[in-house]
């Protein structure tokens, strides 16, 4: 079963309609972000490093950006540019907020000399997880996690594999973003109302807070990527 999807209907999540006939044509869109820049070393890297552990401080505390800038007797502007590391902090702003937060000064700049951290996983160690589609025949990998502090996002990365038939197609919903990218095999995948047979190659970026899941496996074995990001604590 193969159903057709106009572009306009099945465009990524921010996506710009265009015309039913553009077919599968590529969409040219500026870059929020250049993925090769590289942050100069210096103070610049340092007021971001405040800003990141000022903001996970904040999070873990229940704090909004308004309770802290009051709670430090400095403005909201002030605050926001602080977290987005865009201004150096005095050292007596910085022991405003650490007294704000109850945590020590010291603590502010502990991402600074921070190692980051990297997840390398060789072919087939994935980790199998429990999720509610695995009593379906459905197998799950993950394939690295990283649980950091300092950022307000969570992402987890799965390969996933449908290698036998099933008549139970399972719909998850749960917060946050999610990428699936078809390795192999052929599927008919169910986000909301719409339906997307997805080959080799195509790739699928909705809002997971709404229904979605298998609808049926057209061609088997099927193996796919799925990426899934979503706020620190978010997580069901």
């Amino acid at each position: 079963m193969s159903i057709s999807v106009p572009l306009h209907q099945a465009r990524p999540v921010g996506f710009p309609r265009v015309g039913a006939g553009a077919g599968r044509k590529a969409v040219s869109l500026p870059l929020q972000q250049d993925p090769h820049a590289v942050r100069a070393p210096g103070e610049n890297e340092l007021q971001a490093a405040i800003g990141r552990e000022v903001r996970a401080c904040r999070k873990r505390h229940g704090m909004t950006a308004t309770e802290l800038a009051s709670a430090a007797s400095i403005s909201v502007g002030m605050m926001s540019k602080i977290e987005n590391g865009v201004i150096s902090a005095s050292l007596t702003t910085l022991q405003a907020l650490s007294q704000a937060l109850g945590v020590p000064m010291t603590a502010l700049l502990k991402s600074f000399e921070e190692e980051r951290s990297a997840v390398f996983v060789k072919a087939g160690a994935g980790v199998g997880v429990e999720r509610r589609g695995t009593r379906a025949g459905h197998q799950y990998n993950l394939l690295g996690y990283i649980g950091s502090g300092s950022s307000a996002v969570s992402v987890e990365p799965y390969l996933i594999t449908l290698a036998s038939d099933t008549d139970t197609f399972p719909l998850f919903q749960h917060p946050g973003m999610e990428f699936l990218y078809l390795l192999e095999g052929e599927i008919t995948y169910r986000h909301g109302a719409n339906l997307y047979h997805m080959a080799p190659g195509d790739s699928l970026f909705f809002e997971a807070d709404t229904p979605h899941g298998p609808e049926q496996l057209t061609r088997l074995p099927i193996r796919f990527l799925s990426v899934i990001s979503y706020p620190q604590g978010g997580e069901d």
